[in-house]
């Protein structure tokens, strides 16, 4: 399982990367949570570290609070050019559209948004030829120049390439000019387990292309290989002139037909040229000690990069500053169902994990939640009288467990534990168990190996992984700080990460 390992693990999708001397930087997509497209930055490609996100303040990005669950910001394009950075990206809620940041820093800050309001399509592509001509290429995949600065275009769309016959969802184009050649690299079979890259070659931006005949050059389809659903790739030059890819990819575990619950996630391949041709290497092993344990004690006077919520932070409802030391949610929704819910949540990085949070529900009733969207979560809930855990499946919504509390602080937690061996073709991918920490240190657990299925993207469906973190349901409910670590269950032999 070595090489299962990503190098930006947890729901990191669609990455985007490019180089600037020796530092190397990356986008992702970010879907119906706020802040938008985490930044990162790497100096090896295999260690990352987030420096920002381009969409970080509501001049950037508004969601309606209807947006549905994985709508929202979809696969960004990183560039530099003539010394600035550009990001272009589509918002496909309602009202939204493809737009263009820039910045001359990667970690900000990042212009307001230029709209392209003639540019139909997702999976933007910017690449700039000799002259530069600006070229945008989306999913489909067709072409069009235009002026990243003021977000005209001229022209009509114009389609290039329809990918290889029989294979769906052309889409994820990106451009490059490498050597006498204009290659355009994309991606097909849609995300899930089909997914795959390939590429076409020619004379200019604007082709024409002939196919690579080795094509797809790059898919784990119809393998047992741990990683799987791999493509949406960008390519990228090392300073010693090795080239290399990043791609997205998931790891489904448990039985027929394997769940996966982190989302997909960000991983690293070696490419090498054949006859003009990039061939693609076994993926390489990300740092299987990463990420290291993270505590956040909210000290700070705003969020740390890393925390998200789901459309937006409405103000007033999410502050480090009412209270020192503590994070203030202040309730909007009624329930961890409501799309209006306050919650902040981090990435659910590694396949089994620990989560604990020190909470002062006062008046209010709130605790701490696994979600991957309002219709599949697992929360462990508190007010001042008692702490219940509450699953939501589709529909159904359900109290498992309940215990009087006194009044006053308490720890919430959830473990959650990686399955191993499957005993059966039905096993789910992990278990998720609730509880609280008593005085003496000892974890009480109120409800226990609940099966991880349901929060797994083949139950839930979308784009997105799981995210856990602390939300209020009413009221004001304030957390002193939120603890998560890798851990390894008693008496299994699974990987932590």
């Amino acid at each position: 399982m070595a090489g299962a390992h990503p190098v930006i693990p947890g729901f990191h999708p669609d990455p985007s990367v490019c180089r600037v001397g020796d530092d190397y930087y990356l986008a992702c997509s970010s879907f119906e949570y706020v802040p938008g497209v985490p930044l990162f930055h790497s100096r090896d490609l295999v260690h990352w570290t987030q420096i920002g996100n381009a969409l970080d303040r509501p001049g950037q990005l508004t969601l309606p609070v209807d947006t549905p669950a994985s709508a929202g910001i979809y696969a960004p394009t990183l560039r530099h050019h003539d010394g600035r950075f550009w990001l272009i990206v589509t918002n496909v809620s309602e009202g939204g559209g493809n737009l263009v940041v820039s910045a001359t820093d990667p970690a900000g800050p990042w212009s307001d948004p230029v709209p392209l309001p003639d540019l139909a399509g997702i999976d933007p592509d910017l690449a700039w030829d000799d002259d530069g001509t600006c070229w945008c290429t989306v999913a489909g995949v067709s072409q069009v120049r235009i002026d990243p600065s003021t977000g005209e275009t001229f022209g009509e769309p114009r389609r290039i390439w329809s990918g290889t016959p029989g294979a769906r969802a052309p889409e994820a184009p990106h451009l490059y000019r490498i050597g006498d050649h204009w290659y355009l690299l994309i991606a097909e079979g849609g995300t899930e387990r089909g997914h795959g890259v390939s590429i076409a070659r020619g004379p200019a931006p604007t082709g024409p292309f002939e196919p690579c005949p080795a094509n797809p050059i790059l898919s784990h389809r119809s393998t047992d290989d741990p990683v799987q659903n791999t493509g949406h790739a960008d390519l990228v030059q090392a300073p010693d002139g090795s080239w290399w890819s990043v791609l997205l990819g998931v790891r489904p575990r448990g039985g027929s037909p394997g769940w996966h619950v982190l989302g997909r996630e960000t991983f690293l391949a070696p490419v090498t040229w054949e006859d003009g041709w990039p061939v693609v290497g076994p993926l390489v092993p990300g740092d299987a000690a990463s990420p290291a344990p993270y505590r956040d004690d909210f000290d700070l006077p705003a969020l740390a990069y890393g925390w998200l919520s789901p459309r937006a932070r409405p103000a007033g409802h999410v502050t480090t500053g009412e209270r020192p030391g503590w994070l203030t949610l202040r309730a909007v929704g009624a329930s961890m169902d409501a799309p209006d819910v306050v919650f902040v949540g981090r990435r659910q990085d590694r396949l089994s994990c620990r989560v604990r949070t020190r909470v002062d529900p006062g008046r209010g009733r709130g605790g701490l939640a696994v979600r991957m969207d309002e219709r599949h979560h697992y929360e462990i809930e508190a007010d001042a009288a008692e702490v219940r855990v509450i699953a939501r499946v589709g529909p159904v919504r359900s109290v498992l467990a309940s215990r009087p509390v006194a009044t006053g602080p308490l720890v919430l937690g959830v473990d959650i534990s990686a399955t191993g061996t499957p005993r059966d073709a039905r096993t789910g991918p992990d278990t998720l168990s609730f509880g609280i920490e008593e005085a003496d240190g000892t974890f009480t657990t109120l409800a226990g190996d609940l099966d991880g299925r349901y929060l797994s993207t083949e139950v839930a469906g979308g784009f997105t992984g799981r995210v856990i973190g602390p939300y209020a349901a009413a009221g004001t409910v304030r957390f002193d700080w939120v603890d998560y670590t890798s851990r390894t269950p008693q008496g299994a032999r699974v990987p932590v990460d």
